[in-house]
Parts: structure tokens; sequence; C-alpha cells
């Protein structure tokens, strides 16, 4: 499933327009987005948690050269599935 069979999904299940439930959709992805920046969680009781932890500069190494490089410090997005959903999945 991608972003445009959400969106038919979502305005066939909640009896809108496309053009209303791509709003919804977008609303709801951006907002889990800003939580993520700000640096908080966005837990969704029964599907799951998006949460993010940053990951420190560290040395890494050119499989090619061999030489030493500088890997920069970033913050990753996790995703920890809830229960209900991988109930629902096995």
């Amino acid at each position: 499933m991608n972003k445009g069979d959400l969106v038919d999904v979502v305005a066939s299940a909640a009896d809108i327009t496309k053009s209303q439930a791509a709003d919804a959709v977008n609303a709801v992805f951006d907002n889990i987005q800003k939580t993520l920046k700000k640096g908080d969680k966005a837990a969704f009781v029964g599907f799951g948690t998006f949460s993010t932890s940053r990951r420190a500069a560290r040395d890494g190494r050119n499989p090619r050269t061999g030489e030493t490089i500088k890997i920069a410090a970033k913050t990753l997005v996790k995703f920890k599935a809830g229960k209900g959903l991988t109930d629902s999945v096995n």
C-alpha cells in the first residue's frame, strides 16, 4: 500500500472526497513528523510508537581505499509495533 492507496481507502471508509481524504492523511503525516522533530514520541495504542534516537558522530572506513573517514552525527527515526498490530499480522 502506498499513500495514494491509503487516501482511496480513507475516502471510501469515511465517505468523503479523495481531496478531503488526502488533506486528512497529509495532516496526520505532517503532525507525526513535527512531533518527532521536536524530539517527542508519537504513540498510537494498538498500532505502534514512532520515536527518535541520536547517533553520535564516529569514524568509519572507506572499503575501497581503507582510508578513515568521519561519519556525521544524525537523528534516526524508529518504529516499534504495538501488540494489536503484531497480533493482527500473526
